[in-house]
């Protein structure tokens, strides 16, 4: 049996308060009666977030991340896009989120990344709702179908580096405190790209 994270279940325990707003985007895609507008928005939202993310965590100093699939997420939102019917053109318009700067360290980075690995959690649910009810989409569930099998082996590693860089003296705190400013930046991210779910192709 694998040995949970105390660095995990202490981010789940002191950020439970914002992740409502948050999960709320993906629990919509579990529903029953799920369209392929409400899918296709929902990437757009998190392509605006995990595409400027990814530049960040790719810029750390010192972040070591083995596997290399979490380098290419956004390729894989961009491929979904394109298989809904999306220009590149389109893609590359798209909004991104502002407020997400360089990180100075790993334990800045990590908070982030524990708030962006969450929600991997239930892609596996959220692909077999989507092409149940939409069976065109399965060609457009690349960026579903990243953690395919491997989920949970997946989470279980980032409780490993979060456990190790938090003994880094201090780190602990800020590893929270940075996980709370990712909340909160992807939560307004969310609320404020609504106006663009409907882009058109």
């Amino acid at each position: 049996m694998l040995q949970q994270s105390a660095m995990l279940n202490r981010l789940d325990t002191e950020t439970r308060a914002l992740h409502a707003e948050v999960d709320a985007y993906w629990l919509d895609l579990l529903a029953i009666g799920v369209t392929r507008e409400q899918y296709k928005a929902q990437l757009m939202r998190v392509y605006g977030f995990e595409a400027p993310l990814e530049s960040a965590l790719a810029y750390t100093p010192h972040l070591i991340i083995a596997d290399r699939r979490e380098r290419g997420r956004t390729g894989l939102l961009a491929l979904d896009l394109l298989a809904l019917g999306v220009t590149p053109a389109k893609i590359t318009a798209l909004p991104q989120c502002g407020e997400i700067a360089p990180f100075a360290d790993p334990v800045e980075a990590l908070g982030w990344k524990y708030v962006a690995e969450r929600p991997t959690q239930l892609h596996a649910a959220i692909k077999r709702n989507i092409v149940s009810q939409c069976a065109d989409l399965e060609s457009a569930t690349a960026y579903l179908s990243a953690c395919d099998g491997v989920a949970s082996a997946r989470w279980h590693q980032l409780g490993v580096v979060l456990d190790e860089v938090a003994a880094r003296p201090k780190a602990k705190d800020r590893i929270v405190d940075a996980a709370r400013s990712a909340f909160t930046t992807l939560s307004k991210w969310f609320r404020t790209s609504g106006q663009h779910d409907a882009v058109s192709p």
